[in-house]
């Protein structure tokens, strides 16, 4: 265990590094960082007062260290166009995102998995022909499109849903959070409804593949042979070994949903990280595109390393292979 966790740390420090590297490139070579605080029409003096204070007259080599430096303290700089740290800009949205991420993907979960399941057990009935005709579109459809749809039904025609903002929020502490209001919960369904469309139909359509390959699997057989109630063998047999490649799928979608939630926070106008960061593409704001590259990167590590620590302790022939 020791010596397998010792080489998950190895290869995610590397991939660590290698994404600091870019992260640097990025936000000493992406735009004019002098331009992006004084304007095109600073005087000579002015200019190389901002690089000297930002120390972008030191050799290329010293100025990687310093800001790998930076980056192990969590400091990221000042954003350019807030004026405020970036770490505290990043916390001050990150609430935002995980209650998204974590709700779709909740929502997901909770009709996804019976709905894959119950389409693998009755693979040949009409309800089956229509969960998976039902997620053939939800595949398909974009996700901006889904959001739209849901905000001229609920919104605009129906007047029951609010189309923008987070709603009224409770502080705890660091954190910000709309479970605890009314507003909060309302301004919540549409988005988490929007992102939750996509991951519901990828959810059954995995669930239901994983659970016919397993129902044909020969264990199986042999507990229907030994006269094992149909409702044992699905859901303490072949269930339990269905979700175990589902895990990674699951972990690394909600990475994606932290991550790339762009298109959602922008059409809902939802304050986290995906629309911070489309503004500071916007606005040329390199502090805090860097500072994303690099979290979103350490967010994705995280996962991998908990989803490969994870199968290590479900799937036995892992420690079995580690021991030899």
């Amino acid at each position: 265990m020791i010596v397998f966790l010792l080489k998950r740390l190895g290869g995610t420090l590397v991939v660590m590094l290698a994404v600091t590297a870019i992260a640097f490139v990025m936000f000493n070579y992406l735009g004019d960082p002098v331009v992006a605080i004084l304007g095109q029409d600073a005087s000579e003096s002015a200019r190389r007062a901002v690089e000297q204070q930002l120390g972008l007259d030191r050799p290329i080599t010293v100025r990687f260290l310093s800001y790998l430096a930076d980056v192990l303290r969590g400091d990221f700089g000042l954003s350019y166009r807030l004026g405020q740290p970036v770490m505290d800009v990043i916390v001050d949205r990150l609430p935002a995102t995980i209650e998204l991420a974590f709700s779709g993907m909740g929502i997901a979960l909770l009709i996804g998995v019976p709905c894959g399941v119950y389409s693998a057990i009755q693979r040949n009935s009409a309800g089956t022909r229509v969960l998976l005709g039902a997620s053939l579109v939800g595949i398909s459809v974009p996700t901006f499109f889904v959001g739209v749809v849901l905000i001229w039904v609920f919104s605009v025609t129906l007047g029951v849903l609010p189309s923008f903002g987070r709603g009224q929020t409770v502080d705890l502490g660091w954190w910000t959070t709309g479970f605890l209001t009314p507003s909060g919960l309302a301004a919540l369904v549409l988005p988490a409804t929007s992102i939750a469309v996509f991951q519901i139909a990828m959810i059954m359509r995995l669930v239901r593949a994983e659970m016919l390959e397993v129902i044909r699997s020969d264990y199986v057989q042999f507990a229907r042979a030994r006269g094992l109630p149909e409702s044992r063998i699905y859901f303490r047999h072949a269930l339990k070994n269905t979700l175990i490649p589902v895990i990674t799928i699951i972990a690394l979608q909600l990475g994606s949903l932290i991550a790339f939630a762009v298109i959602t926070e922008s059409v809902f106008q939802w304050p986290g990280l995906g629309l911070l960061f489309l503004q500071s593409v916007a606005a040329a704001d390199v502090t805090i595109m860097s500072a994303y590259l690099i979290l979103i990167a350490g967010l994705f590590v995280v996962i991998n390393l908990a989803v490969d620590l994870l199968y290590f302790a479900i799937d036995p022939r892992l420690r079995a292979r580690a021991g030899r």
